[in-house]
């Protein structure tokens, strides 16, 4: 037996306060998300313009080149939408969109008309046929044509080529003619604004290069704006798309969150409310299908969800999570289910043991509760649901092992004789793993470093799964802190490897961030929640 340290001194202590912090930070993250947030109220419920794409229904996306949204789908979208919104956006001429100027014009609104370009020649001469000739047939319901949109951010025409299009088009009518992109694009071709009769620059400081936190997001546009108005004298610019995210993974200090979308929206009509400045917001509706290309956030820009209701209101404070009690009743749930499980094959007595099981359990419910309401926004398809479903089952088995050791190791055992043998004997088998935990310790370490490594090397789009690692993570350090009295073999090579690495990456993922993502930050403590046992073991058992 090695001889005490002071970390072994405060073992018990330091793994109680490890299970009651678990606890106190499942309920009050739950809390928060539940609480009425405070926000400026808009000065008007009417919006300026909208993006509108109809594709919000399951399995819908304008990738599919067989798919075209009947014309009863978009006047019921555009009934409802002249309600709030004078004018609608529309990206392409294809798949139904076509008629969108006709059916607007019966409802009074406008229509920023865009005709969508690509790599493909056959493709862009249809758009521009198409466009035209809607040009021509509802001249009347017009306030623009949008030649091309973020083309040259997605590197898919020349400048030269677009400018052709755009040419093309304007030659064509007399209704005013434009290009959107986002506003750096513009600064690098700036001969564009030579064909267009005005500017449309997307501003969008969740997605800046250097993200924008959203309590400064509005000053960053008018900045931008003004700077812009700089850089093209005498042409008038409008923001032809601004909004903020719902869901999805923050990115630095920019959050996306129901409550911030709120904030933002309701922040720039106060803005816009001051200014002489033409503006469209992104979008009408979520978009399911935006998440294949953005990940999580792509789907959920819209001011409406997919059933066309309205995400928050316009006045009044903002819940990000109005189910949020669920949330604790599922620790309450786990917390029994904690309790009948540890109470099979029990060699412990008192209460200490109970109340280990009730604290580790609810904590475990509430990153359950977690985990499932990421799978709610990010899931796509059957089988991201399932691999989502199984490995919330997977680390909840993990738990309940974990949360049954510790349980035994914070009460009092009914024979404690009998716990050293074992032991003893497990080491002189010269088994492959340290102890009866190794495999799954394995698992969920090559699991998480995976995870890791591509949310180092690929992680613009992914979300932060921290509730589903919660459960094993720190499910790991309060049982290491229980073991720093006993006797410790050496992990295993690949253990002390993957280790390494997870902690390294930790460690990587919130320099990329700068230190600004709060998130991050609990992404790299799990990891070195579940690495520095290890390590602490390989370096314990260098010593013997």
């Amino acid at each position: 037996m090695p001889p005490q340290t002071a970390l072994a001194r405060f073992a018990r202590p330091l793994a109680w306060i490890v299970l009651i912090a678990s606890a106190i930070f499942g309920a009050g993250y739950w809390y928060l998300l539940g609480r009425p947030v405070a926000l400026p109220d808009s000065p008007t419920a009417k919006i300026a313009c909208v993006s509108y794409a109809p594709f919000r229904l399951k399995g819908e996306t304008p990738f599919d080149p067989h798919a075209v949204i009947p014309p009863e789908r978009i006047e019921a979208d555009l009934k409802a939408l002249s309600q709030r919104f004078d004018c609608v956006r529309t990206y392409s001429m294809s798949q139904g969109l076509g008629a969108v100027p006709d059916i607007a014009g019966r409802y009074g609104m406008k229509v920023l008309m865009g005709i969508w370009l690509g790599r493909d020649p056959v493709a862009n001469a249809r758009e521009v046929e198409l466009g035209i000739a809607a040009a021509k047939r509802d001249h009347d319901s017009l306030r623009g044509i949008i030649v091309g949109n973020e083309v040259i951010l997605r590197g898919e025409l020349s400048e030269k080529a677009l400018a052709t299009y755009i040419a093309q088009v304007n030659a064509a009518t007399d209704v005013p003619v434009t290009y959107a992109d986002v506003w750096e694009f513009w600064e690098k071709h700036p001969d564009l604004a030579k064909v267009t009769d005005y500017l449309t620059i997307h501003i969008l400081p969740y997605w800046e290069d250097e993200p924008v936190a959203p309590e400064k997001a509005v000053r960053h546009v008018a900045d931008v704006y003004q700077h812009m108005k700089r850089q093209f004298p005498g042409k008038q610019i409008m923001i032809g798309e601004t909004g903020w995210p719902s869901q999805g993974r923050t990115r630095r200090d920019a959050s996306a969150s129901l409550v911030n979308e709120a904030r933002y929206i309701r922040e720039f009509l106060n803005y816009a409310a001051t200014v002489d400045m033409p503006y469209n917001v992104i979008e009408a509706f979520d978009q399911p299908w935006k998440r294949d290309l953005e990940g999580t956030v792509g789907g959920y820009w819209g001011i409406f969800d997919v059933d066309a209701q309205p995400k928050f209101p316009m006045m009044g404070p903002v819940v990000e999570e109005p189910r949020w009690t669920w949330a604790l009743a599922a620790g309450g749930v786990s917390a029994l289910l904690f309790l009948v499980v540890g109470a099979v094959r029990r060699r412990w007595h008192g209460v200490q043991g109970w109340l280990a099981l009730a604290l580790a359990g609810f904590a475990a419910g509430t990153a359950l509760a977690a985990h499932a309401r990421l799978l709610l926004f990010s899931c796509r398809n059957t089988l991201e649901w399932t691999t989502g479903i199984l490995m919330g089952a997977v680390a909840l088995f993990t738990a309940l092992s974990l949360g049954r050791a510790v349980a035994s190791r914070l009460a009092s055992p009914v024979n404690p004789a009998a716990i050293a043998p074992r032991a003893l004997e497990r080491r002189r088998l010269g088994i492959a793993y340290s102890d009866v935990f190794t495999p799954q310790r394995f698992f969920w370490m090559f699991v998480l470093a995976l995870y890791a490594i591509l949310m180092v090397f690929n992680g613009r789009y992914r979300d932060f799964p921290i509730g589903l690692f919660a459960l094993p993570c720190v499910g790991f350090l309060a049982l290491a802190l229980l073991r720093t009295r006993e006797d410790v073999l050496m992990p295993l090579v690949e253990e002390r490897l993957l280790a390494i690495l997870i902690a390294a990456l930790g460690v990587a993922v919130v320099v990329q961030e700068l230190g600004a993502n709060a998130v991050s930050w609990g992404w790299m403590l799990l990891g070195f929640a579940l690495a520095l046992p290890v390590l602490s073991a390989w370096r314990r058992a260098s010593r013997v």
